[in-house]
């Protein structure tokens, strides 16, 4: 009897791979993911409760909704001319952009240590990714990158703003010599955490033939709804649209997303407390011994320690869940990710970093 086995039909190099890993975070003070630890108001709770009760569960979602990218646009600043596309979280999106970019031969580019999923999405579309490593002190290497860009000509280049897993936000005169070096190729500005930067780009992306802005609205407190946007001229974004999975947001998400646009307000309160604890929190770290804290204009603060290994276990030992960043890229040794969370989660964190370090 013959038997069919999945590596007689799955590329190799998928083969390969490993999943992406989620720790279980059960019982933890979770500070691993950057997510806004704080839940609604009760009562905006019960109100938003009340409408997704109202959803046709039974009916495919819009598949561009009007309603929402007009309500998107006005609340986020898009400029009149620019379009919007909507996907599963920016992570679709990425996936997206690979897939339509993906011509043979053709390289995405992006500094590296950063975003994992940029690698990930050109590893499954088959692009190279050429990675342009970060100066010692995890600022943006503008030469480099200029001299990366001349090298491999690349289809696409990343620039988080600011940039994960190291908090750095790169100066525009950097970006802008970027966007000047790279004709011919696309550039995607990543503002995943812009509530904490309290920057941006999307005010900017039709001054440029090349320029589109990723946001999402995980990080400003609705990870749980998945959903990720990209702004831009419309004669790119028109393309990326033709490789858009059909019906990729789901209607609870339509529905949760126009709701919250009418209340921001109380997003951007949190996003302010937060941008508080991280000022806080920065000081109190780096007063511990053997402790160097990266600057950082994200929800998360990366920090070098003695033993990161070590620290991570104690961590863990105290039911305090962090990433381990250390061995993503050598300019990490010994780094872990901190969330900015809640006060009380800050102190338990801190209490428990404090005496795995002493």
């Amino acid at each position: 009897m013959t038997t069919t086995r999945p590596e007689d039909i799955i590329r190799p190099d998928v083969l390969s791979m490993t999943t992406y890993a989620v720790a279980d975070a059960k019982g933890f003070v979770k500070l691993d993911a950057m997510e806004n630890p704080f839940p609604l108001p009760a009562a905006l709770a019960a109100e938003l409760g009340e409408v997704l009760a109202g959803v046709a569960l039974n009916r495919y979602p819009e598949p561009r909704p009007a309603v929402l990218v007009d309500k998107l646009k006005q609340v986020m600043g898009v400029p009149a001319g620019a379009e919007l596309l909507l996907g599963n979280g920016s992570d679709e999106i990425i996936s997206m952009i690979a897939i339509a970019c993906a011509k043979p031969g053709a390289k995405l580019l992006a500094p590296v240590p950063g975003f994992v999923m940029y690698q990930m999405s050109a590893k499954l579309a088959q692009l190279a990714f050429v990675g342009v490593p970060h100066r010692a002190d995890l600022t943006l290497d503008v030469d480099a990158m200029l001299a990366a860009i001349a090298e491999h000509k690349p289809a696409v280049i990343y620039l988080a703003y600011p940039n994960n897993p190291t908090g750095t936000l790169y100066p525009d005169a950097d970006i802008e010599r970027i966007i000047a070096g790279a004709k011919g190729s696309l550039v995607v500005i990543d503002e995943a955490y812009q509530p904490f930067a309290q920057k941006s780009w999307i005010g900017r992306v039709l001054d440029y033939d090349n320029v589109v802005v990723m946001r999402t609205v995980s990080k400003l407190g609705l990870a749980g709804i998945r959903l990720g946007y990209l702004a831009g001229p419309p004669v790119w974004l028109k393309e990326f649209d033709k490789v858009r999975p059909p019906y990729n947001v789901n209607v609870l998400t339509q529905a949760a997303a126009e709701f919250m646009l009418d209340h921001v307000d109380v997003l951007e309160a949190q996003a302010a407390e937060l941008r508080a604890e991280r000022g806080k929190l920065s000081a109190a770290l780096a007063a511990l011994p053997g402790a160097t804290v990266f600057p950082s204009a994200a929800n998360f603060l990366l920090v070098r320690v003695p033993d990161a290994d070590a620290a991570f276990d104690a961590l863990l030992n105290a039911k305090v869940l962090v990433k381990n960043v250390g061995k993503m890229h050598p300019l990490l040794a010994n780094c872990l990710r901190l969330t900015v969370g809640a006060p009380i989660e800050n102190a338990q964190m801190l209490a428990a970093l404090e005496r795995a370090l002493k």
